[in-house]
């Protein structure tokens, strides 16, 4: 009876599997990849296997079909692409916008704000939002830059009476923990002096836990989440409750503020025209004040938005300040040459403040940072999916495939970039910048029209927080190189270490 019911249930499945693929199998059949097994596809593939091994696979496929395949999850098609000049035909338009299904975890924290929404409800707010970033407001966060960074180098000090290796990425997930909330909210968390803050541990735990969950797929659905996970479900939903609850409180009270201050003003400006005053504008005040269609945004539609900069505006910024530390403590030649930059543009007062135009002017970190975010990108890979059957370079890539981008593995391509395994700055100055290289090539901050809109933004934080540690401190090479790993951000298993030593100057 049981292999009655076996058999029965297994061709069940197969017929399902044979019917679901069937047309896009018939679309996609000249797409090259791996040999797939019934029902699973190319599922074992990459689930028995840790995510270094998962990575190494992708290398392989990569390499194998020349930066064009297909792979089969169930039912699910799934390219990988990583020629810019196919890259171009998906991130240049305005139909291929939709993100990829992992980004729907997202959603738990996010709702449907700027990262995860598509089609007309993205447009909108990706309008609304811009003015956010315009550069006299990002002249005014400057500021904030420079007070936040101050902090943290006093946050170091002990590290460096020690000189012993340490890893520099919880001080500067808080730093710029500070920063975004700050910036985005207009409050102080002071996450940097009180970590243990609710607020602060609970945007930690749902960062651990959508990495964790990202990572593993068998606990990306939510009811196997719920069934064989259960404590990090309860530890996920008491965290999204601190979260939700303490932007909604800063939303209504800003909210009603603001009101009371237009009141007495007895006229709403536009927040960009506004922008010259020395008030500093957040995101949260510009939402607030913000129309589409002619209605107001809700206190929910201002929450998504600002719990998309607050995901999106630190732990992508960690990750490029803490790389960009680790490559200059691992070469002092470049530590050198950049230190005489910041010192040539703001003299040898360790505690004077930065300016909009100090950080402007420092032209050799940007190709430093350049150099950095190329080697280890904060965003390593970018998931999107195709609404429409689309032509790829001769090949048919139908509705509903899900897309991976290996930006990490794009800007190591030795055709592309020579040695890429060498931290180079030179590669990115403006006489060596000129080569002819595919602006689809280098995509730290993806490209076209939904690229990264804050990354003006994360430029100016990253070079003043480098900056800052700089002019207090010599890096030093110690401690254990890091072991990346590919996640909708790149981090390190064993973290991120250096050592520093108090500056002479």
């Amino acid at each position: 009876m049981l292999l009655t019911i076996a058999v029965v249930v297994v061709s069940l499945l197969v017929f399902l599997d044979w019917l679901s693929k069937k047309r896009r199998n018939d679309a996609s059949a000249e797409i090259p990849g791996p040999a797939i097994l019934p029902i699973f596809g190319n599922y074992f593939m990459f689930t028995m296997f840790n995510t270094k091994d998962v990575m190494k696979v992708m290398k392989h496929h990569d390499i194998l079909y020349n930066g064009f395949s297909r792979t089969w999850f169930f039912n699910r098609l799934s390219v990988l692409m990583s020629r810019p000049k196919d890259l171009e035909i998906v991130l240049s338009s305005t139909r291929h916008i939709k993100k990829g299904m992992l980004y729907d975890i997202l959603g738990l924290w996010l709702g449907q704000g700027l990262l995860t929404s598509t089609g007309s409800k993205w447009h909108s707010r990706r309008k609304v939002i811009t003015p956010a970033f315009h550069f006299k407001i990002l002249e005014q966060f400057v500021d904030i830059f420079d007070q936040q960074s101050t902090i943290l180098v006093k946050q170091l000090k002990k590290h460096s009476i020690e000189e012993k290796p340490f890893n520099v990425y919880p001080y500067i997930t808080l730093a710029a923990l500070d920063v975004v909330c700050e910036t985005a909210m207009g409050v102080k968390v002071n996450a940097q002096t009180d970590p243990g803050c609710e607020y602060v541990r609970a945007v930690s735990d749902i960062t651990e836990i959508i990495m964790h969950r990202l990572a593993n797929n068998f606990i990306q659905n939510d009811l196997l989440f719920a069934i064989f996970a259960s404590k990090e479900k309860r530890r996920q939903d008491e965290a999204l409750k601190i979260l939700h609850r303490f932007t909604e409180r800063v939303i209504e009270r800003r909210r009603v503020s603001l009101e009371k201050e237009l009141a007495e003003k007895q006229s709403i400006d536009d927040p960009a025209d506004d922008i010259g005053s020395k008030k500093k504008v957040p995101l949260l005040d510009i939402l607030l004040q913000s129309t589409i269609n002619g209605q107001p945004l809700t206190n929910a539609d201002i929450r998504e938005e600002v719990d998309t900069f607050m995901f999106e505006g630190h732990d992508t910024t960690t990750s490029g300040i803490c790389y960009v530390l680790y490559l200059l403590s691992r070469h002092p030649d470049v530590q050198k040459k950049l230190f005489q930059e910041i010192r040539g543009v703001i003299g040898n007062d360790k505690e004077i403040p930065m300016t909009f135009k100090d950080l402007q002017e420092l032209k050799y970190m940007e190709c430093v940072i350049k150099e950095s975010l190329r080697m280890y990108p904060p965003v390593p890979i970018i998931l999107r999916e195709f609404t429409e059957d689309t032509n790829i370079n001769g090949y048919v890539v139908p509705e509903g495939t899900q897309l991976t981008i290996p930006i990490y593995l794009m800007m190591k391509n030795p055709d592309i970039f020579a040695d890429p395994e060498t931290f180079n700055p030179d590669r990115h100055t403006l006489e060596n910048s000129t080569e002819k290289v595919n602006p689809y090539a280098y995509i730290p901050f993806s490209a076209g029209p939904r690229n990264c809109i804050g990354q003006k933004f994360a430029m100016l934080e990253m070079k003043s927080a480098i900056t800052k540690v700089l002019r207090h401190y010599e890096l030093l090479p110690l401690g254990e190189a890091p072991d990346p790993v590919i996640n909708l951000v790149m981090r390190s298993t064993n973290g991120v270490n250096i050592g520093i030593r108090q500056r002479v100057y």
